[in-house]
């Protein structure tokens, strides 16, 4: 009985030679696989060779082998095709494994061995070792004829396709090919630089297992393949090369982007059983969005339905087109809540859906969201983002039981009131790009080609009680109505209610050491200043004008930290700056003791 176990040094073997490019054999290697687990509809392991340990991932088409019994945990495995690749952000590396063989059942105990100077010792004895079998020279008719004797020609040109998931491809490598779902396809741009005009176009790639690559084609390429890629057609893509993404004109979650030129292959698939991509999320925490707020990324969450608005019929300033849009409010164990604006298809078909089901508080997972600053923080749908009501998965099960059993009954706060400088509100919070109000007077341009944002502190001067403090509104969709006869006439949901609220639109004046502005506040931000909702405070009005004047006069003097955007409106021909509070908090002494005592720990360091 031999006693054998893996090839020694069998991971730096791997490591050093990481990308066969099939030019000459694979040498042998056998290494033990450890810690076989599942992960999604993937099978991830450790393989070893008792001296050094790697990561790695099986290929999908070797799932079978797991479910047969074939690969098991603590057996031997023979190495027959793979690629080593870097971990994205972290030093290690994983290897994917497109083929092998299972030479060994497994052991009773994991293989280790002592590593002395000169020689490694095997602990592990009577370990018998299959030998590697024989390859039988067969010309490529005789493969077909033996394997695929009555299938049709396309089945058959299909089965002599390697297909690689996407996850295994990195710049270093040669031929391979994918099977891929167009998911996004985006319009044909045109550009001019110093070599003269040309055109370019991307689509977005999914393959079986969920993964997203983006592909872009210029001049030629984008000529050729613009018509050929269809959005949700299935295509093999190969010739195309890889490189490190440009994350400025990127959002999908990959460290590389695809570029296919006019030699490139796309054959669109045929007479074979598509495929519907894995969806993968990365979930964000609701009380987490504030850093991605106006951020080039998108962001995927999950919550609990509790509100859903009817449909609302928004108007394009461009082409003066009509789109449906509804607003869906969730929430989840952050207890923060959020709205998200559904647009379009989604806003007709899911959103009619959640709006019948609203009373069941369905769970909703979203992906690719937009974060805007809307009242502080807001996410919006594009053409790109799906979404899967009551899903199957374990973040939904948790949020469901969990809403369930409390969630409902707990008060719960907008993600973008009251931001503040903790963690939790990262990189964008009431701490972040502040500056003095001297500045937007020092600066008469900002906002010109597009609203800039910044935190200010401020106090609020005295509020002429003789202006217009609030409109009214529709209960529905918050817009201007008109009163007539019968009510109130919505121009958004096109009818006429009974009944309308009042909702603030005011003209304060903001205050610092530096200087001052004019600060627009909408009816959010007004409430935390005034203390009380514009209904309340018309009933102050006209029930006692000195409660009306007295709640005006509390409300001056106090400082606030806002979140403000700027930008340029045109008035009598004159080009002038706009500031509008987007967020409102109450100044947090503590807080602001600690980042005035940073801000002199950087005046001294410089």
């Amino acid at each position: 009985m031999a006693k054998l176990g893996p090839t020694p040094d069998a991971i730096s073997t791997l490591l050093a030679n990481p990308s066969p490019d099939g030019s000459s054999p694979i040498p042998e290697i056998v290494v033990e696989i450890l810690d076989l687990r599942r992960n999604g509809n993937r099978y991830m392991f450790t393989a070893s060779d008792g001296k050094m340990k790697l990561k790695g991932i099986l290929s999908s088409n070797l799932s079978s082998m797991v479910e047969s019994g074939d690969f098991q945990n603590l057996g031997l495995v023979r190495v027959l095709e793979y690629t080593v690749n870097d971990i994205p952000g972290k030093p290690e590396k994983c290897m994917i494994m497109i083929k092998c063989e299972m030479v060994s059942p497994a052991p009773e105990a994991e293989i280790k061995s002592e590593v002395s100077k000169n020689e490694v010792k095997g602990e592990q004895a009577g370990i018998i070792l299959k030998p590697k079998q024989d390859m039988v020279t067969k010309s490529a008719n005789q493969i077909m004829h033996e394997q695929n004797g009555n299938m049709a020609p396309a089945a058959r040109m299909a089965m002599t396709r390697r297909v690689h998931p996407i996850v295994s491809l990195n710049p270093y490598q040669g031929n391979w090919t994918i099977k891929v779902r167009v998911t996004n396809k985006g319009t044909m741009r045109t550009y001019t630089n110093a070599r003269g005009q040309g055109c370019v176009f991307n689509v977005e790639l999914t393959d079986e297992d969920g993964t997203e690559i983006q592909a872009t084609m210029f001049n030629e390429a984008a000529k050729k393949f613009f018509e050929k890629f269809e959005l949700g057609k299935v295509y093999y893509v190969s010739k195309g090369s890889l490189k490190l993404a440009n994350k400025k004109f990127s959002t999908l979650k990959n460290d590389y982007e695809m570029t296919l030129n006019e030699n490139s292959e796309v054959d669109e698939v045929c007479n074979e059983e598509a495929f519907v991509p894995e969806t993968k999320f990365d979930f964000v925490p609701i009380d987490m969005l504030g850093p991605h707020v106006n951020q080039k990324v998108l962001v995927d969450v999950i919550g609990v339905v509790t509100s859903v608005s009817p449909t609302m019929s928004i108007r394009r300033k461009s082409n003066n087109e009509s789109i449906p849009k509804r607003d869906i409010t969730i929430a989840d164990e952050s207890k923060k809540v959020v709205v998200v604006s559904l647009w379009n298809d989604l806003a007709t078909g899911v959103g009619q859906e959640l709006l019948d089901k609203v009373d069941q508080s369905p769970v909703v997972a979203i992906k690719s969201l937009r974060v805007g600053d809307y009242q502080g923080v807001s996410l919006s749908t594009l053409s790109k983002s799906s979404i899967v009501v009551n899903p199957d998965l374990p973040e939904a099960k948790r949020l469901k039981s969990w809403y369930d059993s409390e969630g409902k009954e707990v008060s719960m706060a907008s993600v973008g009131s009251g931001m503040s400088p903790s963690a939790n509100s990262g990189a964008w919070s009431m701490y972040s790009d502040r500056i003095p109000l001297s500045h937007l007077k020092d600066n008469p341009s900002l906002g010109e080609d597009k609203p800039v944002v910044f935190s200010v502190k401020a106090y609020i001067g005295p509020i002429k009680s003789d202006q217009t403090l609030w409109y009214r509104a529709c209960k529905v969709c918050n817009k201007k109505v008109t009163e007539g006869d019968g009510g109130y006439w919505c121009e958004g949901c096109q009818k006429i209610a009974e009944e309308c609220s009042l909702r603030y639109i005011l003209l304060a004046r903001a205050m610092d050491a530096t200087s001052d502005v004019y600060l627009s506040m909408f009816n959010n931000e007004a409430e935390k200043i005034i203390g009380c909702s514009a209904d309340e405070l018309d009933k102050l009005r006209s029930e006692e004008d000195n409660e009306y004047q007295l709640k005006l006069k509390q409300a001056a003097w106090v400082p606030y930290l806002f979140r403000v955007s700027v930008v340029q409106n045109e008035y009598n021909d004159q080009k002038r700056q706009r500031v509008t509070a987007r967020a409102v908090a109450p100044l947090d002494f503590a807080a602001e003791s600690k980042y005035m005592l940073e801000e002199i720990s950087k005046m001294k360091a410089s």
